[in-house]
């Protein structure tokens, strides 16, 4: 059991919605990321550190989506 098991969906859900929506006006900062991203212009350090802070619990949801759907097959 690794600690992905151990982290309820209910957290990982409000993380999502809290840490990896943050701040939600005047629009998403993941979603301010992921253009800057695409535009090239995501150079700074404190730029990237951010884009991978907003996305982690992202991650997290979608590594512990598959390993559930992998454990019920």
């Amino acid at each position: 059991m690794t600690i992905l098991d151990r982290i309820s969906w209910p957290i990982v859900i409000m993380l999502c919605l809290t840490l990896g929506l943050s701040p939600f006006f005047p629009e998403p900062h993941l979603w301010e990321k992921f253009k800057m991203l695409a535009a090239g212009t995501l150079t700074r350090p404190l730029d990237i550190f951010d884009l991978l802070f907003h996305a982690a619990p992202w991650l997290v949801a979608a590594i512990k989506g598959a390993r559930t759907l992998r454990q019920r097959v």
